[in-house]
């Protein structure tokens, strides 16, 4: 299993040099996303596409996708994520999300592959 956060997920969508990757980890093996990088991939979606395709994306991502949800366990473990510093509150679940399925994150999002964290981050770029 891997977990994607909002810009590799983005990337996908967006057809960018990553997504071909992107989509053969989706062939071969498990994806896993937090529901909060599904909501901030939503709502840059829905700015650049508007409410019903970008919902439309979204669900085709979640049917193909473990779904994560922030329950207090991961907020908590999001928050320390974040106290450490550097870091978006919402990249700091995606990280958490990889800690607690012991995952790579798969990433371009320079301020995630400049993390000193034990989770093994994959750059995308």
């Amino acid at each position: 299993m891997v977990v994607l956060d909002s810009w590799a997920l983005l990337a996908y969508l967006k057809d960018e040099p990553a997504a071909g990757r992107i989509e053969g980890e989706w062939l071969a093996r498990a994806v896993a996303i937090s529901s909060i990088s599904l909501g901030e991939a939503l709502y840059i979606r829905i700015r650049e596409r508007g409410e019903d395709a970008a919902v439309a994306e979204i669900a085709t991502i979640r049917k193909r996708s473990t779904l994560v949800e922030a329950d207090w366990s991961l907020v908590r473990a999001a928050a320390r994520v974040k106290a450490r510093g550097g870091l978006s509150y919402a990249d700091a679940f995606c990280v958490a999300t990889a800690e607690r399925l012991d995952a790579p994150l798969w990433t371009g999002d320079p301020e995630i592959l400049g993390l000193d964290t034990e989770v093994e981050l994959v750059d995308l770029r």
